[in-house]
């Protein structure tokens, strides 16, 4: 499966990040490359029907939203996780971007 970026943003934000947590999101990426829709906890969690979110654990908390949109993984929209819970107003950014695909 292809993976894409919505907007180089998130390229940026990847790159800005500790060597540690970059290699971990790469690898990560790999993975979703591989099983795609099938890529489960803990690696994915599915947050509503079309918005799913990579889970990078490490000393930084990184997720990553993503869709599946022509039989491509979008990278959407990421952020550091410093909450238990993953905050609704970055859930609400990746969905803001989702009607942009169709």
């Amino acid at each position: 499966m292809k993976i894409k970026f919505f907007k180089k943003r998130l390229e940026d934000f990847i790159t800005s990040l500790e060597k540690p947590a970059v290699a971990k999101i790469l690898r990560t990426l790999d993975l979703l490359e591989i099983f795609g829709h099938e890529l489960g906890m803990p690696h994915s969690r599915k947050i509503s029907n079309n918005l799913f979110e990579l889970r990078i654990r490490g000393t930084q908390e990184i997720r990553i939203f993503y869709t599946f949109h022509k039989n491509e993984a979008i990278l959407l929209h990421g952020f550091l996780k410093k909450t238990e819970q993953t905050p609704q107003k970055e859930i609400a950014i990746a969905k803001a971007i989702l009607p942009y695909l169709t």
